[in-house]
């Protein structure tokens, strides 16, 4: 299947020191990405936040970054402010391409995220033809696969390690240098344990990023944990939640104790 990703920004960091300054940026180890793959990348603030998740792609002459559009004038300026004395130019290049997901479709052009998607640039001038189907069918494959996406509801919300971008450093590098807000990151992997987890949960009932989750059984009023994603896929909703470890197996209510319950969907 083929997706239209109307909605998400691309940025080229182009420049001989674009590498250097990439990997002084963000939260993976851009020096280890391949040619033909997409990584997962934190952007973070200071106290270890995430202000967006990005993909990175490698391009002939620098780096393509793939992110949600409603982010691009605030992502575009703070990346700037650390330019300084680097050889790095920065570009919107959102217009000169159309971002096409691949879902379990193989093609030598298309930029890998795992087994089952796949990201395509084209020429915006380009006359070739595609059989799109709606964009639910991609979110819900990135829900089903576990993969988040940060917007403007929901960035300087969350760590890398509740989106479970540690696990397999598939977001995190803890052997690189240094990178905004890798002291927390770090200090929580190698002395603490993170109490949240990224979760897939269901429901018939609307879910919208942002959204707090309680727990009934809970001796605190407040909420335990919050939704970072989400899409109406057929009759039902979908989302990833952010969820306290002591609650995963508990009966989790939408934004408040007497809203329906959502039922957690096991990963495979």
């Amino acid at each position: 299947m083929f997706v239209r990703l109307d909605n998400r920004a691309l940025i080229k960091i182009a420049g001989k020191d674009s590498e250097s300054f990439l990997q002084s940026q963000l939260s993976n180890d851009v020096n280890k990405l391949d040619n033909s793959r997409i990584q997962l990348s934190a952007y973070c603030q200071h106290q270890g936040k995430i202000l967006v998740l990005f993909w990175l792609l490698r391009c002939k002459d620098g780096f393509l970054l793939s992110f949600p559009l409603d982010l691009i004038d605030s992502i575009k300026t703070r990346l700037e402010m650390f330019i300084l004395m680097s050889d790095v130019t920065i570009e919107n290049v959102t217009e000169k391409y159309l971002q096409v997901g691949l879902i379990k479709e193989n093609r030598a052009d298309a930029h890998v995220l795992n087994d089952q998607l796949s990201l395509m640039l084209v020429d915006s001038q380009s006359t070739e033809k595609f059989n799109f189907v709606s964009q639910q069918y991609w979110d819900k494959s990135c829900i089903d696969n576990l993969i988040p996406e940060i917007n403007s509801i929901t960035t300087e919300k969350f760590i890398p390690q509740m989106l479970n971008l540690d696990i397999d450093e598939i977001g995190v590098s803890f052997t690189k240098g240094c990178y905004p807000g890798q002291e927390v990151i770090a200090r929580l992997h190698y002395l603490g344990k993170p109490k949240r987890r990224l979760f897939i949960f269901k429901s018939n009932t609307e879910i919208n990023a942002g959204d707090d989750l309680f727990c009934p059984s809970s001796k605190s009023l407040k909420a335990c944990g919050s939704v970072v994603f989400q899409v109406k896929f057929e009759a039902d909703y979908y989302c990833l939640a952010i969820l306290e470890l002591v609650h995963k197996d508990g009966q989790i209510h939408l934004i408040n104790k007497q809203s329906p319950t959502l039922t957690r969907v096991n990963h495979e």
